[in-house]
């Protein structure tokens, strides 16, 4: 029987070709959707139950991500099984594109705001500084999460995005996507750095996308060890860029199928994207 899961992390919107680390032009995220039908067609399939729906980005403009913040918005809008994630920047120079998404946050299945600094800006440079302010002022007034991408190295370490938990984390929810995104940002976090944050009140989830190999089975053991973190972690694909069905397995063979995986499968989701109270 097909298993109905919510999916914290997926992208909608098509993105040119472009040359790669000097090679030729490629789109490489073959599974990329331009529309809402081709998004729903895709949930059926999987046996997604709810989604959290971002704006797809990945080639060195930012202009491109922003402006499929509508289609996201209007996605959400059509089908409540989507809750929308707006795409913001910490950058300066877009400080006009931010200013103008974030005035969607207040719209109906927006859950989220999603920031990332592989397209530029630093959680520790100056001139990022009042950006990010301005970001999870928004997030705090209408009680969404930033959704922060990691990766080994450079801007999207977590030595760097966990100054990020410490500056805004206490009253704001943080979602650390992709665990550190590889070794050495997994060791840190596993070793202790996440139990650390969540034991010290901190706002702090994460999804498994693009872990590697030990980390999902040494998380769940470190869960259970130190009986903290299991309301924290969720399912993400990162579809078109992640494998829906290999994240699924990988991710099931270490939860299982108790009280940790309704967490991790749906329960988390509900709490973090879900609908608003009141809606």
């Amino acid at each position: 029987m097909k298993r109905w899961t919510n999916d914290a992390h997926r992208h909608l919107g098509v993105l040119p070709a472009f040359p790669f680390y000097g090679g030729p032009p490629v789109a490489p995220a073959i599974g990329s959707r331009a529309t809402i039908g081709e998004l729903l067609s895709d949930l059926d399939r999987e046996g997604t139950e709810r989604a959290l729906v971002i704006p797809n980005y990945g080639v060195p403009d930012p202009a491109i991500a922003f402006s499929f913040n509508e289609l996201c918005v209007e996605a959400a809008g059509k089908d409540d099984r989507i809750s929308a994630a707006l795409w913001v920047s910490p950058r300066a120079e877009d400080a006009v594109r931010t200013d103008d998404a974030l005035k969607l946050a207040g719209e109906d299945g927006v859950r989220a705001l999603k920031l990332s600094f592989l397209l530029g800006g630093k959680a520790s440079d100056p001139t990022c500084k009042l950006q990010l302010d301005k970001i999870f002022a928004t997030a705090r007034e209408h009680d969404l999460v930033v959704h922060v991408h990691t990766s080994p190295g450079a801007a999207s370490d977590i030595d760097e995005v966990g100054k990020l938990v410490d500056a805004y984390a206490g009253d704001v929810k943080l979602h650390l996507v992709h665990f550190g995104g590889g070794m050495s940002g997994h060791i840190k976090l596993v070793g202790g750095r996440f139990f650390d944050w969540i034991a010290a009140g901190k706002q702090v989830y994460t999804d498994l996308s693009w872990a590697i190999g030990f980390t999902p089975r040494w998380l769940v053991e470190e869960i259970s060890r130190r009986g903290l973190g299991h309301d924290r972690v969720l399912f993400a694909s990162d579809e078109p860029w992640g494998d829906h069905e290999g994240e699924l397995a990988k991710l099931a063979a270490a939860a299982g199928d108790g009280e940790l995986a309704d967490l991790v499968f749906r329960g988390t989701f509900d709490v973090l994207y879900g609908p608003k109270k009141g809606k």
